[in-house]
Parts: C-alpha cells; structure tokens; sequence
C-alpha cells in the first residue's frame, strides 16, 4: 500500500479528524486490535502503532507486573501514537472478575459474575474496576459477560456468566454497562449470539451449538438487546458454529449473524468486534478470516498474539479494500464507529 498522505501534517487526535483524513493504511491499521510481547513501549509496540497504525491493544497476564508499570506502559503507547500521528488507541483488558481477571494484586479482586446477585453487587463491581482501569490508563474491559447458562447444561461459560434466566442477565449485565461507561471505560458485551449453551472451549475446539433462531431470541439474544439499550460500545461475536443460522461460517466470521442479525435484527449501531483470530477454533487461513470480517462489516479484529498472522492481517485487508470498492465503502462505515466511539470516550 502507498501511503499518500504526510505523517508530519496530520493533526494529533482523533476529534476533529473524518474518515477522509486517513490514508488506506490508517484505515486497515484502525480495524486491527492486537496483542504484544513485553512490559514496557518496546520496538515490537512501536511498530505496531508506527507500521501497522493500529486502532487499539489489548493486555494479557504477560504485560502487566503493577499498576505503576501498567500505567507507564499506556501513557507511553497514548503519547507514542500521538507522536506518529495517530489518534488515541484503544487499550483492552479482560477484567470480568473471578477467573478471568488479568490485572492481579493489588488490584481489587472480585469473586465474578456468578456471585453478583443484584444490581448494586453489579455496580459496585463496575464501580471499583472502572476507577482501577482509568488510573492504569486502560479504556476497554471486555466485560460484562452476557451469556445465559441454562439450568442442566454443564456450561463451558458456568464460572464466568451471571447466575438466573436471561432477564437477570440483562439486569445485572447493563448495570456493569452503564455504570463502566458513565465512568468512561469502554464495555464490550459477550459472546454474541450466546455460548451459554455450549459445554466445549473455543480456546480449543470449535464447538457447534445447533438451535433455530427462535430459541436464541427467547433466550440468549435478550440480554444483548439489554447491552443494545444500555449504549454498549462494542459487542463481541463468539467463534461458534450456529449452523441453522449460517451453515458456513461461524459467527466471528458471518456476514448473516454480523451483519443482518446484530446490526439489522437487533439494531446495534456500536462497536462490533471479534473473538481472538489466533484461537484454535478458527480452522480457517488469516486471508479468509480478514475477508470475512471485511464482508461481515465487523469494525474490529483481535489477533492477541504476536505472529506472521498481524502482517498478513494487515497486508491482505490493504489489499482487499484497495481492489473493491464495496468492501471499501463497508470499511467507511467501520471508520465512522470507530472514530466516533473514539471522540466519545478517548482524549483527543
């Protein structure tokens, strides 16, 4: 890809700033969340944010010692980016509570959803987390977890949903929404359509959850039309197989469940993100998955782990957007999310 445009006159921030002001490169590196080695703004994070321009990172156990460390590592990525022309990153973290909790000690512990039983629980667990996470420098908690686990199914989600039917769910689950984002931390309702009926780990496997969309929308959808209501700004589409609802891609990579589904069925005008690509689930080549989350209309792509699939990510997307012109018009639309949930959220 040629980059046409100076890197010296672009103005730092993304407020004032269109999509119109970016370059092709700008607008590839602006869908890519990626993972990264190391503690501190080493050369790896200066070429992600220099090279590939992205739009956001996300933290791991690996990057985190303290709170001193953790802040100095986003202040330094934010100023950084700054410097090279960007606007503010987005700086993720898994911090649900209870076993997936990536900030450790001294940070607050909490036991996790299954223990929060009403709202205020919920609120004072938002509460606290949102303050840790603003004083860190992190502005995206890929949290609440708004699965439904039914009574008798040994749910692989059991440990990390919210106890109750899918209208304790919503309830629980927008009081950490709104009180996340009333302190200006970014939520990320998960694992869209629902993978609370499932029993294997995507980590691992791709696991198959074969039920009409009848079902879903009694149940599993309800507490995503809640995180809807609530503003949410990004939801995270799971890497399962719903094979009644698209018999060819799963939904991390689904044009109908993405696309029609979540922003036309439901109306969902946010953030829409996938689960990591790097995950064993996915059993397809990174150009198939970026040309799926292009043609999907997903905002956002996560490759949490450092890899030739963050290159080839970004190679094939400039190419993909460089040679349609539907693609790049989808690709407009992403910007618009992206940079207006930026202006919303994110000093300029």
């Amino acid at each position: 890809m040629e980059d046409e445009t100076d890197e010296e006159d672009w103005p730092v921030g993304s407020g004032s700033r269109g999509k119109s002001d970016f370059s092709l490169e700008q607008m590839v590196g602006q869908r890519l969340m990626l993972g990264f080695e190391g503690t501190h703004l080493n050369q790896d994070l200066k070429r992600i944010i220099r090279e590939l321009k992205a739009g956001g990172i996300i933290l791991f156990r690996p990057n985190i010692q303290s709170p001193d460390q953790v802040s100095r590592l986003c202040s330094d990525v934010q100023s950084y980016a700054a410097d090279c022309g960007q606007p503010s990153l987005f700086i993720a973290v898994d911090q649900e509570g209870g076993v997936v909790a990536r900030l450790k000690p001294p940070f607050t512990q909490f036991p996790g959803n299954p223990y929060l039983h009403t709202r205020e629980d919920a609120q004072a667990f938002a509460g606290v987390t949102a303050a840790e996470l603003t004083i860190a420098g992190i502005n995206m908690n890929m949290a609440p977890v708004m699965d439904v686990a039914p009574e008798g199914v040994d749910s692989i989600m059991k440990d990390r949903v919210f106890k109750g039917d899918a209208a304790m769910v919503s309830a629980l689950g927008s009081a950490v929404i709104k009180t996340l984002q009333r302190k200006k931390i970014m939520a990320v309702a998960k694992h869209f359509p629902g993978i609370g009926r499932t029993t294997k780990d995507s980590h691992f496997f791709l696991p198959t959850l074969d039920i009409n969309l009848q079902t879903l929308k009694a149940t599993d959808l309800r507490p995503f039309e809640a995180a809807r209501d609530a503003n949410v700004a990004g939801i995270m589409l799971s890497h399962i197989s719903y094979p009644q609802l698209d018999d060819t891609w799963q939904a991390s990579l689904s044009p109908y469940i993405a696309g029609d589904l979540l922003r036309k069925q439901l109306g969902y005008q946010g953030l829409v993100l996938t689960d990591d690509l790097d995950m064993k689930a996915i059993k397809h080549d990174m150009k198939t998955c970026v040309r799926q989350v292009l043609a999907s209309g997903i905002d956002l792509a996560l490759i949490c782990h450092k890899g030739p699939n963050i290159r080839i990510a970004w190679e094939e997307m400039g190419r993909l957007l460089d040679e349609n012109p539907l693609l790049f018009d989808l690709a407009g639309e992403s910007m618009d999310r992206i940079l207006q949930t930026k202006k919303r959220y994110l000093p300029v």
